[in-house]
């Protein structure tokens, strides 16, 4: 239950800190490597590789895209299959909702649609099956959008262009409770006339509007400026999730013995701080999970050297 809390802590902004107490079976292993670091030549060959084959990465990317285009596909032939969008929608006639999108809709009317809790209770109810930020790198058509950016603003960071200019990861926290405050005080859902997610949803279903420069203009923010920055310091509906998937049985597990501690991981990591445990000295147990601000993205395990990283199921030794 420490840990757990501790790692809401880092959900909420806290920064990283070394583990108080570290596990016999931790220790022997830390004691074991201490003093030796990452072999070179052969290591680097199969960090390469495994840059290479984007094996959940590409999964991932088709399942979004198959999602986002349900919706699509069910307006424009009028199957009715998958009417709205990702912020509120049925599925053959059932309610689906975004929990937070619902909870400023109800701080705005003052009531509570039975409709539109029973979409929100089922939708949090499935993303905290699946775990962590699932829905952020497996469904948000933003995340997408903004990983895309990410790839040219790493390039222009590598000539120099650019820099990134990291913003406090509180941010989000405050931005969580202050779009609710607001929405109650005045009854005007500010947030949902932000929120890119909605606009690019809504853009796939009924075409383009003018809400989409909108769009361009956070991608460009994330390209010049803050790498990533929606998603990282701003968007409240990543962290209502990373709330409640954390105790998913789906997750992200970190094995401490084959660890090479190279780093590749938190260099394509969106959220660092939750492969914290990867810096040597910092695992706390010879097996651990990764933390419930994790968007589940994969990249991490694709580009692990060594399976120290990898998806598993509760009860299941890994997923294919």
């Amino acid at each position: 239950m420490s840990r757990l809390l501790d790692q809401l802590a880092l959900a909420l902004g806290r920064a990283p800190r070394r583990p108080e107490k570290v596990t016999e079976a931790a220790a022997a292993i830390h004691a074991a490597k201490r003093g030796k670091g990452v072999k070179g030549g052969e290591l680097l060959e199969d960090i390469h590789e495994a840059h290479e084959n984007h094996v959940w990465r590409n999964r991932r990317w088709i399942v979004l895209i198959t999602l986002n285009l349900l919706f699509t596909l069910s307006f424009w032939i009028d199957i009715q299959l998958l009417e709205g969008s990702l912020t509120a929608s049925r599925l053959f006639g059932f309610h689906l909702a975004d929990p937070y999108s619902s909870l400023l809709v109800v701080l705005s009317e003052k009531h509570v649609p039975v409709n539109l809790a029973i979409g929100a209770v089922t939708i949090a109810l499935f993303w905290g099956l699946v775990g962590g930020r699932a829905f952020c790198s497996w469904a948000c058509p933003y995340h997408l959008v903004a990983e895309w950016a990410e790839m040219l603003h790493l390039r222009l960071a590598a000539r120099g262009i650019v820099r990134d200019h990291p913003l406090h990861r509180a941010t989000r926290s405050v931005l969580w409770l202050l779009f609710a405050l607001l929405t109650f005080t005045t009854g005007y859902t500010l947030f949902l006339t932000l929120n890119p997610i909605g606009m690019l949803s809504r853009a796939l279903v009924y075409g383009p509007s003018l809400a989409l420069a909108w769009v361009v203009l956070l991608l460009a923010f994330e390209v010049l400026y803050a790498r990533r920055a929606w998603c990282k310091y701003v968007c409240p509906i990543g962290l209502s999730y990373a709330f409640l998937g954390a105790k998913a049985p789906v997750r992200i597990t970190y094995d401490l013995e084959p660890c090479a501690h190279e780093g590749e991981c938190r260099k394509v990591c969106e959220v660092p701080h939750v492969l914290e445990l990867t810096i040597k000295g910092r695992a706390e147990d010879a097996k651990l999970d990764v933390g419930p601000d994790c968007t589940r993205c994969g990249l991490c395990v694709d580009v692990c050297p060594t399976g120290a990283l990898r998806y598993e199921l509760k009860g299941v030794k890994r997923l294919l």
